[in-house]
């Protein structure tokens, strides 16, 4: 792919001129069958390095949204199956390669690793450190500065990527055309060609050629809801959302104090869609629809994580952890709905008090969620539950690695955190279970041992759970 950007500087221009119009000429051939490959290895790379956006130390030419999609971009564009994006997108790369400039003159090194150390010196080169901040603070807020500069390229990228390719498929889809002899014959057609087929699943919604897109006569902009129900039928369905549908649903007026039963329920049945969720929430996450429904969401968005422990962003951490949360309680039942839905809400609001400078996450996230949810309407008890499980999020696991399980009074102090109430025990369990699995170390990392879901972790947190079961 590198060849069809090349361009000759010095030596024999004319056989660099003639071997990249030869690799261009055959890349144009070949791209109609290379295609799926082509959009595989970014597959693959994605799940290797992750997003930009959301990877604390981000690899910004492998992961999803740096230099190497960028390259992709080009190469469809140059396949003339679709044409790229232009103007912010093209602004958007130029940032990106300043960004990686500054990584090699502070590392010293050939390197596209934005690692912790390299992060407050690129941030300052970048212009990004206001030297009216305070000093002691003037580091840790222009390195949440780089993140959000870094997520903005990311998700531009991305998207461009997302959007060139779909056109590509699209292109090859209508090669094919509807038309054909027989058609002639064909009541429903008249003979003529066939109008595209649009499977409507849900107002608004509708499937088409593999993706979900607007259904025929649907206005985002009269329509408060149908980014919801686009978002759930994306998630239940396990389909993408159309890129120009995306940006369409940017249009719909979402008010973040006017929810109803139907939109409750919704936001209900999206946190749960387990595994699908995490494609869902990055594709609104886009058109910055979550802090339209939850403002706080924004103070969170894109922050790196101070905890070594943490591979991921805050915001795409509790996306992940809702979406390991399930029906099924550690005590063998299940939850009933009520319960299930502040199990839900606690798992996607559970650090959303990891703001600069906060010296308690817990206890400030256990001040905003009752805010949240009492604006979206939810029951008293919903947002009492969930507001515990928030404050607690943190206390079985500490309790665990830090106490004796076979003190009563242990035990008994637990209980009480909880109201001595069973259930809210059951959803701790399961809270704290999600949060340690969703750290984001891969198998081979250190970091595994010392924080992640392992078994030793997971028997000692059972044994903590199993003692306060008891003294309820």
């Amino acid at each position: 792919m590198g060849w069809l950007d090349v361009k000759p500087i010095a030596g024999d221009t004319a056989l660099i001129t003639t071997t990249a119009t030869s690799i261009l000429e055959r890349w144009r051939k070949a791209a109609r069958k290379r295609l799926p490959e082509l959009l595989d290895s970014a597959k693959a790379r994605l799940d290797e390095f992750g997003r930009l956006q959301y990877v604390n130390q981000p690899d910004i030419k492998e992961a999803r949204g740096g230099l190497r999609d960028s390259v992709l971009v080009s190469a469809l564009a140059a396949s003339w199956l679709a044409d790229r994006p232009h103007g912010i997108y093209d602004e958007a790369v130029e940032r990106l390669l300043d960004v990686r400039d500054c990584i090699h003159l502070v590392a010293g090194k050939d390197t596209n690793l934005m690692l912790t150390p390299y992060q407050a010196k690129v941030a300052a080169m970048l212009g990004l450190a206001d030297p009216t901040w305070p000093e002691n603070e003037r580091a840790a807020y222009s390195i949440d500065d780089l993140q959000t500069l870094l997520a903005r390229i990311g998700r531009r990228i991305s998207f461009s990527l997302d959007s060139t390719a779909s056109r590509a498929e699209h292109s090859l889809t209508h090669e094919k055309p509807r038309f054909a002899f027989f058609q002639m014959f064909s009541q429903r057609s008249g003979g003529k060609r066939e109008a595209p087929q649009f499977d409507v699943v849900v107002p608004g919604v509708a499937k088409h050629e593999g993706e979900l897109v607007l259904a025929p006569g649907a206005e985002p902009a009269k329509d408060a809801k149908l980014a919801l129900r686009m978002a759930v039928a994306a998630g239940e369905f396990g389909l993408p959302i159309n890129p120009s549908t995306l940006v369409n649903l940017k249009r719909c007026p979402i008010h973040d104090n006017q929810w109803n039963d139907e939109s409750r329920e919704l936001f209900i049945r999206l946190l749960a869609c387990g595994s699908n969720l995490m494609e869902v929430w990055e594709s609104i996450d886009f058109v910055d629809i979550p802090g339209r429904w939850m403002p706080e969401w924004l103070g969170v968005r894109n922050r790196p994580s101070a905890s070594a422990a943490h591979r991921y962003t805050i915001d795409r951490h509790m996306v992940e952890v809702t979406s390991r949360l399930g029906r099924e309680t550690p005590s063998g039942g299940r939850y009933d709905d009520d319960h299930f839905k502040a199990l839900l809400l606690a798992g996607i609001t559970h650090d959303i008090g990891k703001r600069a400078f906060v010296a308690d996450h817990a206890a400030e996230g256990a001040r905003h969620v009752p805010v949240i949810l009492k604006r979206m309407g939810y029951a008293p008890d919903i947002v009492d539950w969930a507001t515990v499980l928030v404050r607690e999020h943190l206390t079985l696991s500490e309790f665990a690695t830090g106490k004796d399980p076979y003190d009563p009074a242990v035990a008994e102090e637990l209980a009480d955190r909880l109201h001595h109430d069973k259930m809210l025990l059951d959803m701790l369990f399961d809270l704290t279970r999600a949060d340690g699995s969703s750290l984001g170390a891969t198998a081979g990392e250190t970091i595994t041992k010392q924080y992640g879901w392992s078994k030793w972790r997971e028997q000692i947190v059972r044994g903590m759970y199993s003692a306060a079961r008891a003294a309820m």
